[in-house]
């Protein structure tokens, strides 16, 4: 192992880069060194874009990964009833599990069925089971149906401002399934800030328009607080013409809302959840971990400058 100021610490070349990160990310060390300012208070994230395909659950957990890398504490509650967010967490999601199907439907506090991820040291989960499928018919009848999720928030003891203490969630990531029902209007009325992953190609905004105007709805009707404050190209092949166009596009109309960092195609990222893990345990001196990793130093550090 090399000593400090040894050649770890010259991240002058893309190869002593990925070749520190994963030497900490490994060894749990990635926090002591690139620790990143916690925020005054809890932010709640909904991620969600109706079209599929565009990295939104890929998104979901590496950022969410990264940010617990770097020292904060991190909530993921998977609303999709594919419940692809908790099979790349490595946590169980089979039925019988206490799940956010219980929290909704059944009224189980949140803090009952979340559980550590056992991969990523302060990085907890909510798992989806298949039960979920069935619950926007059942909310249907619910009285307040899509203020369940805000309700099961405000009541979690680890929620809040910095009162709270040192075991404070920092982040809430809540995964939404590829629809506008009800299980993404419980997140969006819950939820303060939207991510939105773009993926990088000629239909990327497609949708997305249909998707800000509901945006627009929750926040005349339901949650005036909802803002979009981060974009992610997620895809982005840099050799390419369209990626190049899509990206100028992007950040043309939503400007200081996208991430200055894209995330490249990668195969390790697609790979990573087939051994049940995020590309940032999987691999993570790879490309795609390190992006990951650097738009949740992004996030962070627009946190902690608001």
């Amino acid at each position: 192992m090399a000593e400090s100021g040894s050649d770890f610490d010259d991240v002058s070349t893309p190869l002593a880069r990925a070749a520190e990160h994963s030497v900490l990310a490994r060894s749990g060390a990635l926090a002591d060194r690139h620790r990143t300012e916690r925020p005054e208070s809890t932010r709640v994230f909904v991620v969600a874009n109706q079209k599929g395909g565009v990295g939104k659950t890929t998104s979901t957990v590496n950022v969410a990964a990264g940010l617990a890398q770097l020292g904060q504490r991190v909530l993921v509650i998977d609303l999709d009833p594919q419940g692809n967010a908790s099979t790349a967490l490595n946590v169980d999601h089979h039925r019988g599990v206490p799940s956010t199907y219980d929290m909704l439907v059944e009224g189980v506090p949140l803090a009952e069925v979340s559980t550590p991820c056992p991969d990523v040291p302060g990085l907890d989960v909510v798992p989806a089971t298949i039960d979920l499928a069935g619950a926007e018919i059942e909310l249907v009848s619910v009285v307040a149906r899509e203020s369940r999720l805000t309700k099961a928030l405000a009541a979690h003891p680890l929620i809040g401002g910095s009162e709270i203490g040192p075991d404070r969630y920092d982040y809430v990531f809540v995964d939404c399934p590829p629809s506008l029902g009800l299980l993404t209007l419980n997140a969006l009325v819950a939820g303060r800030e939207m991510f939105i992953p773009i993926q990088a190609e000629y239909y990327a905004l497609e949708g997305l328009g249909q998707l800000l105007e509901t945006v627009e709805m929750v926040r005349q009707h339901l949650n005036p607080t909802l803002v979009v404050s981060t974009i992610l190209l997620t895809m982005y092949d840099a050799r390419t013409r369209l990626a190049a166009g899509v990206a100028e596009e992007v950040r043309g109309h939503f400007g200081d809302q996208v991430l200055k960092t894209a995330v490249p195609r990668s195969v390790r990222v697609s790979e990573a959840p087939s051994y049940g893990q995020t590309v940032m345990t999987y691999d993570p001196g790879s490309a795609g971990a390190l992006s990951y990793l650097e738009a949740a130093r992004e996030i962070a550090q627009r946190g902690a400058a608001q």
